[in-house]
């Protein structure tokens, strides 16, 4: 069973950075692609990004493009969320989920239903 366990969050100002870290353990996490969501009061879970499998590849949701960049290091088991130029907008509960999904499965949808394990989530605060 994968565990999941966000950090990194808390308040910044606009047009400042963040960095959240998604700590895995339960499973070896080369064999996951990971993505991670966010919630805002009163609105739905959203996609933020995705990170597939030994780096094959990466997707991102079109309000953070060119201002988030997703990575992963398998050794350390973890995966990073670099937030830049945060906006006011940006600012919700952030989930880091996984589903197993090795090399050989190809270019996997990294949709909230597909996913199978999620952490808590990390507060993510932009405010002047």
């Amino acid at each position: 069973q994968l565990q999941l366990v966000e950090s990194g969050g808390g308040l910044v100002q606009p047009g400042g950075s963040l960095r959240l870290s998604c700590a895995v353990s339960g499973g070896t996490l080369e064999y996951y692609a990971i993505g991670w969501f966010r919630q805002a009061p009163g609105k739905a879970r959203e996609g933020v990004a995705c990170i597939l499998s030994r780096l094959t590849g990466t997707k991102y949701g079109d309000s953070v493009k060119g201002r988030f960049t997703i990575s992963r290091d398998d050794a350390e088991k973890k995966v990073y969320l670099q937030m830049d130029s945060l906006k006011t907008e940006d600012s919700a509960v952030y989930y880091c989920a996984a589903r197993f999904a090795p090399v050989a499965y190809g270019d996997v949808q990294c949709t909230e239903d597909r996913m199978e394990y999620w952490g808590k989530g990390a507060l993510v605060n932009v405010s002047s």
